[in-house]
């Protein structure tokens, strides 16, 4: 019968050696990285059975970065964090649905073995759903919508500018969409390729309504929450080894939506000769 595969992630070299010595002694095929580059292109190069890795690491990347990495490489790999935190925070919920299981470090070896042993017996879940934060967007778009209208109402400045909820949602659905595309489309932060006509627009329209300036930026600051909020509740579908650049890309694309409306508001300011 065919030894187990395992992977080991870990920096801290003598952890390394010393779970490579008991793995083998107990049968296992070991091979081990020390950061999380390294252990990416291990896992695109070869199959394993078992990953095994630190939750916290120096540099770009941590083990949550490493399990998504191998949840798209190898579905049925069993995935293993070790962490030195006897308590997770508000986020365990959402660690344990991307691994299959968080360890306490330190650990001792007969209990680590039969961990790794009894994962193995059981396997890996049959269903895995990760995706990334612009299909999740996508899929959540109505309920973010909502979301940000139910803030608005609770805003005394905003509402005492009487509005209809399609008046005051009428561009959301644009904004999502070009939201989307800049996360698909991979364009560098600080982008100005992508212009927004259903911006400008919505910069034109708030003037026309009475918006004040401040008005129209907190109106887009809400956003973002409604946005990150969103996100917050999919914690579990979304893909870790991405989600940071993703994030700094939302933020990034509502403030780029954010200048071009207010250079139309601006605009239409200067042109009704009213103080902008």
């Amino acid at each position: 019968m065919k030894a187990a595969t395992i992977l080991i992630v870990d920096d801290d070299e003598l952890i390394r050696s010393s779970l490579k010595e008991v793995l083998r002694l107990e049968g296992f095929e070991v091979t081990s990285a020390g950061n999380v580059p390294d252990a990416l292109k291990l896992i695109t190069l070869n199959d394993y059975d078992v990953l095994l890795s630190d939750l916290h690491m120096p540099g770009a990347g941590d083990g949550l970065t490493v399990i998504s990495a191998m949840r798209h490489a190898n579905a049925k790999a069993v995935t293993m964090l070790l962490s030195s935190f006897p308590e997770m925070d508000a986020a365990s919920h959402a660690i344990l649905l991307q691994t299959d299981q968080i360890l306490v470090k330190p650990m001792d070896m007969p209990s680590l073995i039969a961990a790794i042993k009894e994962r193995l017996a059981i396997g890996a879940p049959a269903t895995r759903v990760v995706e990334s934060v612009a299909t999740i967007l996508e899929r959540t778009t109505e309920s973010t919508i909502q979301d940000w209208f139910a803030r608005v109402q609770n805003d005394a400045a905003l509402t005492s500018i009487v509005m209809s909820f399609d008046q005051r949602t009428h561009h959301l659905p644009q904004i999502f969409l070009d939201l989307v595309h800049r996360l698909r489309s991979f364009k560098s932060f600080g982008s100005k390729e992508l212009m927004s006509a259903a911006a400008a627009n919505h910069g034109l329209d708030r003037r026309r309504q009475g918006y004040s300036a401040a008005m129209l930026v907190e109106e887009s600051r809400m956003l973002q929450v409604s946005v990150f909020h969103t996100l917050q509740q999919n914690l579990a579908q979304i893909d870790f080894s991405i989600v940071l650049t993703e994030v700094m890309t939302i933020a990034d694309e509502i403030d780029s939506q954010l200048s071009q409306a207010m250079t139309s508001y601006i605009s239409e300011s200067v042109n009704d000769s009213l103080p902008a």
